[in-house]
């Protein structure tokens, strides 16, 4: 094993600029994943399980969303929430009993709502009730994939670490080219987000800054006139 006296942020941006192995790059067709974007996770003014990582991640997202619904393209948005009596989560909801535990992210709760500073079409985008860290697990994301015959998963949202990174493996395992624009996903820790960042680039993922998905949405639209 490796040592080294280097954060997690200082490994990510050497192996960002010195990338190893080639990238998956960008299919024919996407799906835009937007993982858990809700209260619990972004209102840092609120709760304490909330983070920020970019302050415009917000926009970054709609800028994406909006993008995608020019082209024609699906737009999900997932979000957690429990049963009161916290079956649902099952032994993941075992580890703690606060009100900050993940588990008591309640239906009809505040922690459980959307950011309203995002722009959800209610017509147009697919909205998932998970209860696990994937995206794909026990949901019809693999299902909605196939029938607009995708071949590539863009992710945004949160944690990194958790269900960011869970999505990322799920994704790559079913075969599809996954992509992470760096400033859409955010974590409660420096550390935890760019050495799951660093992880997700060397392995699973093509981690590319937002501008550069953006560009690849242009173009496609471009050429759509």
């Amino acid at each position: 094993m490796e040592t080294t006296t280097k954060t997690a942020k200082e490994i990510f941006f050497e192996v960002q600029a010195n990338p190893a192995r080639k990238k998956f790059g960008f299919g024919e067709k996407a799906i835009l994943v937007n993982i858990d974007p809700q209260k619990a996770y972004t209102r840092t003014d609120l709760f304490k399980t909330a983070y920020e990582t970019d302050p415009n991640q917000m926009e970054h997202i709609n800028t994406l969303a909006r993008r995608f619904r020019q082209l024609g393209w699906p737009v999900v948005w997932t979000h957690v929430a429990y049963m009161e009596s916290a079956e649902d989560a099952g032994i993941w909801g075992t580890r703690t009993d606060t009100p900050d535990s993940l588990q008591n992210i309640k239906f009809d709760s505040v922690r459980s709502e959307f950011d309203d500073r995002l722009e959800i079409d209610n017509v147009k985008d697919v909205i998932y009730l998970k209860k696990m860290p994937s995206a794909f697990f026990e949901t019809q994301l693999q299902s909605l994939c196939v029938w607009h015959k995708v071949d590539t998963v863009i992710l945004t949202g949160g944690s990194t670490s958790g269900c960011i990174r869970a999505t990322g493996v799920d994704s790559l395992s079913r075969g599809y080219r996954t992509i992470v624009p760096e400033e859409c996903v955010a974590d409660k820790h420096e550390s935890y987000h760019y050495a799951n960042l660093t992880d997700l680039s060397l392995k699973y993922c093509d981690v590319l800054k937002t501008a550069e998905v953006n560009d690849w949405l242009d173009e496609l639209i471009s050429n759509q006139s």
